[in-house]
């Protein structure tokens, strides 16, 4: 059996981290309100600190709820990480 690559165990890892939220209310396969704030709140910390502002939390859920569901779903998450992504990318590679 072959090791995954260090990409396949990041995919992994995106979607294992999804799956540890979604589904504590509701629908296993999104994220409601409360539960993005968990995941952000203990995965992301470095970036978006406590999001305990309730108004930056309700921005942040609108902005990612692309279909006005009223829920956050795996591509609108994984579309959260991405830009999250290319943005510590810049920030790491200006010169």
């Amino acid at each position: 059996m072959s090791k995954s690559s260090q990409l396949q165990q990041g995919m992994a890892m995106l979607i294992a981290t999804f799956h540890k939220y979604s589904g504590k209310e509701g629908d296993k396969l999104t994220l409601s309100k409360g539960e993005l704030q968990d995941l952000l709140k203990n995965e992301m910390a470095d970036i978006f600190g406590k999001t305990t502002d309730k108004t930056a939390l309700d921005k942040i859920f609108k902005d990612l709820d692309a279909n006005a569901d009223g829920s956050v779903d795996f591509q609108e998450y994984i579309t959260l990480v991405a830009c999250i992504t290319m943005l510590c990318n810049e920030f790491f590679t200006q010169k």
